[in-house]
């Protein structure tokens, strides 16, 4: 993808299987320096990086984790914990554990060999997983992100998909179990009752109280709080709190274990934006099914050129025919866009877009190495993803090439040079605005252009400290290269340069859709808030996180309002976002799916802080006995 990282990496491990000493040179994904070292001296840990430094006297036993480490790490945790009984300290903070999960045999003749699945808990919000060996000394054999990765010892090739499907399998019997857990369903009749109720279509709310019925995971009736209606399953007392249509997240890249921070969010569909195609369609079906605990999913399909620096997503492509078949595949398995990447050809860009409008499929993207914003519009993009995209049409010559860092590393040099009122500048929002061209900029994933390693990311600094210390430790790493304070701050008046242009975007009438591309939910919320940065006002900014997402994913008709026969996704504040947009914060109940959540519950399963102390709860009525029951008569 044209990008790092670039990492040499020398460790000692101790007897017990610890590290003695740890040593990472070289740079990250995004260019940033990469320098770590730990080692125990004198019976004392230290560890120095960019990021951090600390010591410690209690190191016996104590495994460190490092920043920026290889997959060797797996290995040495794995077998640094099956010493003591599959859990293990860590250093700076933690404790992981590991239990077995899944047997498969794998490999023929004398390769044959039976090998078991393992999760690690511990190590951040989520499950890592691991194949090791069932030998009487077990071995750590391999690690497969499927549909992404697959690291195993050589020979075993072939085992990669039964391996990946077992994974696969394993991880979605453990979802299940977790939305169970988490989520109630809702047969019956069901009411929220005294909500405010945001009207997406008028960026308004209610001028009084509601009450929202919900059957069968729709929208049975809205009426004035108070009205009668019989037969009622269960209710739920808003007591004024703010009810909203279900959060679009529209740039997001799907898997299986962020559901949940999605939808404690009140994130209820999220628009994929390129991934492995098996991956996504089989996630897919698993949502419908409930065998995974998250968001609905808009798929868009992601198309590649083929080149030294293409993304592995989706198809890579290197001729018309081949584009083509991909956008037919995509029509077929009921994507409504398709993402264009950075290495796309561009001599077959105009007509594969015009294939796809063929097909009734928007085209979205990043703009390909060697082109500006300006001509992709031109030749019929529906939409351009990330404001670094969008501003480089002033910044690159037809020699830039954008498949490499310099997407990033010129925006952040330059864009406070830009003249935001100059003609050039001007008559390309004209352009947007007459082609109707839809803008996804996912202000908040871009705060890594202005971080610098060891300080917390504005992104996530507002909510830090509710998350495990080894989640708020990944906070404190950027990623850029910042070599000065005056590269500093120029990246900064670069950074909110870039949202000071959405807001002019918005206030000039081009259309933004709310995405992410980074941490599921929490990055949503940063994301609205920084719209609200940029002056765009909260009422406005939820009508494009609701009404924008659901009318750029063909959706229009049936999400994205609280109205009669609409889906029941719905999301209760405590709080009011429409005036202060950090109350999306305080997410007291979710309706989606025909189940209700409590993100409270959420949290705490995932080992966060909650964000409200107390919640109105869900009630449950009674059924009518026989004797109540019109059959008795």
């Amino acid at each position: 993808n044209g990008r790092g990282p670039e990492i040499d990496e020398v460790f000692r491990l101790a007897a017990d299987g610890t590290f003695l000493s740890y040593r990472a040179t070289g740079a990250t994904t995004f260019g940033s320096k990469v320098d770590e070292r730990f080692d125990i001296t004198d019976g004392k840990a230290r560890w120095q990086s960019t990021t951090e430094q600390g010591e410690d006297a209690a190191t016996a036993g104590r495994l460190y984790v490092p920043f920026n480490h290889s997959i060797a790490l797996a290995e040495v945790m794995f077998q640094a914990a099956a010493r003591r009984g599959n859990a293990v300290d860590l250093l700076p903070s933690g404790r992981m554990t590991q239990r077995e999960v899944k047997r498969v045999t794998v490999g023929e003749g004398a390769l044959r060999r039976e090998v078991a699945l393992i999760a690690q808990s511990g190590l951040g919000l989520t499950p890592n997983f691991g194949w090791v060996t069932t030998d009487a000394k077990p071995e750590f054999f391999g690690v497969i992100v499927p549909g992404y990765l697959a690291a195993l010892p050589k020979g075993y090739q072939g085992a990669v998909a039964a391996l990946s499907d077992a994974q696969q399998k394993a991880e979605a019997e453990i979802l299940a179990g977790l939305g169970a857990k988490l989520s109630t369903p809702m047969p019956g009749l069901s009411v929220i009752r005294n909500a405010r109720v945001f009207d997406s279509a008028t960026a308004t709310l209610s001028d009084g109280l509601r009450d929202v019925y919900i059957l069968r995971g729709r929208i049975s009736a809205v009426l004035p709080a108070g009205s009668r209606g019989d037969g009622v399953a269960r209710s739920l007392d808003a007591g004024g709190r703010v009810l909203l249509p279900g959060l679009f997240d529209m740039h997001g890249h799907v898997g299986r274990w962020e559901g949940g921070l999605n939808l404690a969010a009140g994130v209820t569909t999220v628009r994929d934006m390129g991934n492995d195609n098996a991956t996504l369609q089989r996630v897919i079906d698993e949502t419908k099914r409930g065998d995974v605990f998250g968001p609905q999913i808009v798929p868009a399909g992601f198309l590649e050129g083929e080149s030294p620096f293409s993304a592995r997503n989706g198809f890579v492509i290197s001729t018309l025919d081949e584009a083509k078949s991909a956008v037919d595949w995509y029509a077929a398995h009921g994507y409504v866009q398709i993402k264009v990447y950075n290495s796309f050809p561009r001599q077959h860009l105009r007509e594969t877009v015009a294939y796809a409008h063929s097909k009734g499929i928007r085209v979205s993207g990043h703009v390909p190495a060697f082109l500006r914003a300006r001509t992709v519009v031109e030749w019929g993009f529906d939409e351009v993803n990330h404001v670094n995209q969008v501003l480089l049409n002033f910044l690159v010559n037809d020699k830039t090439d954008t498949r490499t860092l310099e997407r990033f590393y010129l925006p952040a040099a330059r864009t406070a040079e830009i003249d935001f009122d100059s003609a050039p500048v001007q008559d390309f929002i004209k352009l947007l605005v007459d082609e109707d061209v839809v803008i996804d900029p996912t202000l908040a994933t871009f705060d890594f252009l202005r971080q610098k390693d060891g300080t917390v990311s504005p992104a996530y600094a507002a909510i830090a400290e509710h998350f495990p210390p080894s989640v708020q430790r990944g906070f404190r790493s950027g990623g850029m290269e910042i070599p000065d304070e005056a590269t500093q701050q120029r990246f900064e008046k670069s950074y909110m340069a870039m949202v000071d242009f959405i807001g002019r975007l918005h206030r000039a009438g081009v259309p933004l859709v709310a995405g992410t591309d980074a941490m599921a939910g929490f990055t949503l919320q940063r994301e609205l808030e920084l719209y609200t940065m940029a002056g765009i006002p909260a009422n406005e900014v939820l009508q494009i996180a609701t009404r924008n997402g659901a009318r750029y994913s063909a959706l229009e008709n049936e999400r994205g309002r609280i109205a009669t026969g609409f889906v029941a996704d719905l999301a209760l504040v405590d709080g009011d976002p429409t005036r202060d947009i950090t109350a999306l914060r305080r997410m007291v109940t979710v309706v989606t799916q025909g189940k209700h959540i409590d993100p409270t519950a959420v949290y705490r399963e995932l080992g966060i802080k909650p964000f409200v102390d107390a919640a109105p709860r869900w009630v449950e009525t009674p059924a009518p006995t026989p004797a109540e029951g019109a059959g008795s008569r």
